[in-house]
This record gives structure tokens, C-alpha cells and sequence, in this order.
């Protein structure tokens, strides 16, 4: 497992060792990136349920400011932090150790997050529990684009203002990308 784009590209991730966890491949990993198109300077990313940390720091190689990985295995945690030492971003990566769906429950930061990255343990209804609490004031920046890995063939049915711009299959993974409220216009 590499990080596949961006200022990283090609540092080995440290890979969990045994399945308790299921990192995103990098073939998939690459196709959210591909999807997604270039980042913009200052993006805030969130990745929830983020396992070894490889999409949340895949965002902050290819450009985005600051990201907050939401994990509550410890396991997965000293993964998080391994990796994001091998890749030199510890200053711009935030390790939040905590159920990803208490964390939504919590109150939002200042400005919400720009992207999101959603790759919950499948089968679960997770996907649709922690959108539910995403879409509530606060949590998405205006423009604020999220992305869902589910296990392929779920239909996922995301909560307004949360719109389903397209969604691709990986094998047995599914990749939807959704699209948040666009900003306000230039007043006039």
C-alpha cells in the first residue's frame, strides 16, 4: 500500500496485519482522487472511519491544508500515526480518537469541512447513519463535496442538501461521490 498521487507519491503505507481492517486499495484510492480532479489550496478534509489513514493523507499529498482522521480502533490509531510520519505530514494531520458517529454527534468545527471522506465497515448501515449526521449545520463548508465507499450494489439514497453526482464500481467496492450546497454567488 503507497500513497498514489501528490507531493507522497510512492511512500509505503504501514498495512494492518491481519484483516480487523480493510484499507482502501490503491487502485480505488487513486479513482476517488481521479473523480475528485485537482484539490484546492486551504481544503479541510475529514475522514472518517479512516483505518490506516491512507485516504485522508492521500488528500493532504495532493495539496489539501489540514485533515482530521476520526478512528476508534487503537490498532488503527499507531497506524495512523506511522503513516503519517512516513509521509511527513504530522503537522498538517489531526488523530481523533473516537466512534466516528459519536464524533458527528459532537458539536462541529468553525467552517465546517471542505471534503469528506466516508469508508465505513460495510454492511453495517453506517454510510447512512454518519451521512444523517453529517448533513446537520455546521459540519460542511459551502461546495462541501463527500465521498462514500460502500460495498458494491448498495443504492445509497444521501440526505438533502446532499446530492449523488455519479458513483463507480471497483470489484466489490462502490465509490459515490456526492455534492454538497454550492456556495452563496458574488452579491449584486
Amino acid at each position: 500500500m503507497r500513497i498514489v498521487g501528490g507531493s507522497a507519491r510512492g511512500r509505503r503505507l504501514a498495512a494492518p496485519p491481519d484483516l480487523s481492517i480493510r484499507p482502501t486499495a490503491d487502485k480505488v484510492r487513486e479513482a476517488v482522487f481521479d473523480l475528485l480532479g485537482p484539490g484546492a489550496p486551504g481544503t479541510r478534509v475529514l475522514d472518517l472511519f479512516s483505518g490506516t489513514g491512507a485516504l485522508g493523507l492521500e488528500a493532504v499529498s495532493r495539496g489539501a491544508a489540514r485533515a482530521v482522521l476520526v478512528e476508534r480502533d487503537h490498532r488503527a490509531l499507531a497506524l495512523i500515526a506511522e503513516n503519517a510520519r512516513r509521509c511527513g505530514f504530522e503537522d498538517r494531520v489531526e488523530v481523533v480518537r473516537a466512534d466516528a458517529l459519536r464524533h458527528l454527534a459532537s458539536a462541529p468545527p468553525a467552517g465546517g469541512y471542505d471534503l469528506v471522506l466516508l469508508d465505513p465497515p460495510y454492511r453495517q448501515g453506517l454510510a447512512a447513519e454518519a451521512l444523517a449526521l453529517l448533513v446537520r449545520p455546521g459540519w460542511l463548508a459551502p461546495g462541501a463535496r463527500v465521498v462514500v465507499e460502500t460495498e458494491a450494489g448498495l443504492e445509497l439514497s444521501p440526505p438533502p442538501p446532499l446530492a449523488l453526482d455519479r458513483s463507480r464500481r471497483y470489484g466489490d467496492t462502490a465509490v459515490h461521490l456526492l455534492e454538497g450546497p454550492e456556495p452563496p454567488g458574488p452579491m449584486g
